[in-house]
């Protein structure tokens, strides 16, 4: 037993982060196996469980399954469960778990829910994880009670409870799990594409899940005050409106100009929210330009902010690719936000993570494409889907083989853990601090 708790002790908290989403996803797959879990009551085969059970705990979306044909209440609640302690982070809802119980929550404890929530600091990190408790349910409280009367008059009273916390939950952990399969299989919200209602109000949870937990916590010290808040969060609002607005001009413009005004809008303002990381889709994607999904693509791949429920590079990250482009070619010595210069490890953390995303991304594809006999842009349609953990998909996910399946497992795995905290997790020791090595001039571009 000592030897096992020493072993616990010796782990680092990357080690930790992605053993907890691990030993998630494991246990959901094995209730999810449960016969009951399944409508037919016959129960479900491991590669299916498995992938599902990946997809709600990564928050992506994919499914191989109809979430509200194949799986019956139990099943679903399962997977809404998992989706929900997806979203917030395994560590997040075991400190709270601890929190509530009276236990005290030690150094080592706070130091891994700081890395997993990306915060700032240690100190007051207790506090913090209270605040997003209460800020969760919340949010995903009014979301479902601003949903219900739709769901009700459209499924029945207690049918249309269900689906709207349900829908509630799935939004605000950016998940995509949705069960709308009862009006047609792997539907998702197109019925409702011009629902003023269900619309601003999907997008809003997907919008205040995915800005992440320490912008919460910058805008509740700070009210309105834009010069007070911290340079990131200043750097996540603004990159987060350009990526609301630029997107839902094009597709406003390009792609939805042949559906009425009201309907153009509303689809055009999803579609450009919904891709950083919901899932969730009110047009047949099947149906856009290639310069449509390529923009998608992209969008996927940018995804949410840090310490947020959603996945992909992170909006900081893109936002500091660009920020070191333009003081290249301004020949600036640094990255710089607000009168305020960027380290350069961060530079390079975002250096790497686009190289790790692009390599993933492209590699799953090409390998998708080759064993499935599938157009490459569809196969890294998913691929960007999956690492993105988006769950939008062009309709080939449930056609996959198993070989295929495990790539979009890996992905989703390595989008919701996050990159640089798998890499880490296999290093062992601290960085080092030896002497450095000569340099010498290497030309690029």
């Amino acid at each position: 037993m000592r030897t096992m708790s020493g072993a616990v002790k010796r782990l680092s908290s990357s080690q930790m982060i992605i053993l907890g989403f691990a030993a998630a996803i494991m246990a959901g797959s094995l209730l999810l196996m449960l016969p009951f879990a399944t409508r037919d009551g016959h129960g479900a085969a491991f590669q299916d469980t498995l992938f599902t059970a990946a997809s709600a705990v990564c928050v992506t979306g994919l499914v191989v399954r109809d979430t509200a044909t194949y799986w019956s209440g139990f099943g679903q609640a399962v997977i809404l469960l998992l989706i929900q302690i997806g979203g917030m982070g395994v560590v997040t809802v075991a400190v709270a778990i601890a929190a509530a119980s009276g236990k005290k929550i030690g150094i080592r404890q706070r130091s891994i829910m700081q890395e997993a929530i990306s915060a700032h600091q240690v100190g007051g990190i207790v506090r913090l994880t209270g605040f997003i408790i209460r800020m969760t349910v919340l949010f995903e409280g009014l979301g479902a009670a601003l949903l219900a009367p739709v769901f009700c008059r459209e499924f029945g009273f207690w049918k249309g409870l269900w689906y709207a916390a349900f829908h509630s939950v799935s939004a605000f952990c950016n998940a995509g799990f949705d069960l709308m399969g009862v009006r047609g299989p792997f539907s998702s919200l197109t019925v409702f594409s011009s629902h003023s209602l269900v619309n601003p109000v999907i997008m809003a949870l997907i919008l205040i899940g995915g800005i992440g937990f320490t912008t919460w916590d910058d805008l509740r010290n700070n009210g309105i005050r834009f010069h007070k808040y911290r340079m990131q969060t200043k750097v996540v609002l603004v990159t987060t409106v350009l990526l609301l607005v630029l997107p839902a001009a094009y597709f406003f413009f390009f792609e939805f100009s042949a559906a009425p005004l009201s309907e153009r809008v509303w689809q055009s303002l999803f579609q450009s929210v919904t891709p950083r990381t919901a899932g969730f889709n009110t047009a047949d994607l099947t149906r856009l330009s290639e310069c449509g999904l390529a923009l998608i693509i992209m969008l996927m791949l940018i995804g949410g902010s840090p310490g947020s429920t959603a996945g992909g590079m992170k909006t900081t990250t893109f936002a500091v690719l660009l920020s070191t482009a333009m003081s290249v070619f301004h020949r600036r010595g640094d990255t710089r936000f607000f009168s305020r210069r960027v380290p350069e490890e961060t530079v390079r953390c975002a250096a790497t993570l686009l190289t790790m995303y692009l390599t993933l991304f492209l590699g799953g594809g090409l390998v998708i494409s080759r064993l499935e006999g599938l157009p490459l842009l569809a196969c890294l349609f998913e691929t960007a889907s999956a690492i993105g953990t988006v769950g939008l998909t062009l309709g080939i996910t449930p056609e996959l083989g198993t070989a295929s399946r495990m790539i979009l497992i890996f992905l989703m795995y390595t989008g919701r853990a996050g990159g640089l905290t798998l890499a880490f997790s296999a290093v062992s020791g601290s960085p080092g601090h030896g002497a450095r090595l000569p340099q010498e001039k290497l030309t690029v571009g």
